[in-house]
């Protein structure tokens, strides 16, 4: 990704799929062949009524005419993020970025349709996703205490010190005090 676009992408600004969206949906209905009126209408409203809203804490999604439909995910709950493309999509530039919880079902908690630039959006979600959760600490694999160099970066029990960084502070704490009075022994 360049730095021009890099500094001219804004997620704020998205709030709507792209009209392309639409034209996908129309192609996609077309091939159904004598169902196209059955496959278009539900496409046509949900493209109508999709919105779009990305803030400082999460993402929200909201469609629906009869039945209003709203997905909220902040960004600390984000475990992956898929951006799929299939035929017809790349063709009109568009992509899908499916972004993943750990709600424990087998597909995305939702889906962002109709993106042009559907690689800054990743970017900036995994950005995000990684910011939210850089404050925690994950011990490596063995058991052995946690990283020095991340636990070094919270104040120890000071205002704004994260609850759970302190108390991986204390059992790493604990943990080198029982090695070492077992290697003593």
């Amino acid at each position: 990704m360049s730095d021009i676009a890099a500094n001219t992408f804004d997620h704020r600004q998205i709030t709507r799929p792209d009209p392309a969206l639409m034209r996908y949906y129309l192609l996609v209905s077309l091939l159904t062949g004598p169902g196209f009126f059955f496959a278009i209408l539900p496409l046509f409203f949900k493209y109508e009524t999709l919105r779009y809203r990305f803030d400082d804490e999460g993402i929200s999604m909201s469609w629906g005419i009869l039945f209003r439909r709203e997905i909220y995910l902040t960004y600390r709950r984000i475990q992956d993020i898929h951006l799929t493309r299939n035929l017809l999509q790349r063709w009109l530039g568009l992509a899908t970025v499916s972004v993943q919880t750990a709600a424990g079902g087998s597909g995305p908690e939702m889906s962002i349709e109709g993106m042009l630039r559907a690689d800054e959006l990743r970017d900036f979600l995994y950005t995000k996703m990684r910011g939210a959760r850089d404050h925690l600490a994950q011990a490596p694999a063995g058991g052995a205490p946690a990283d020095d160099a991340l636990l070094a970066r919270v104040p120890e029990g000071g205002a704004g010190a994260d609850e759970a960084l302190v108390l991986l502070r204390e059992i790493r704490d604990a943990l080198a005090r029982q090695s070492a009075a077992k290697s003593e022994s």
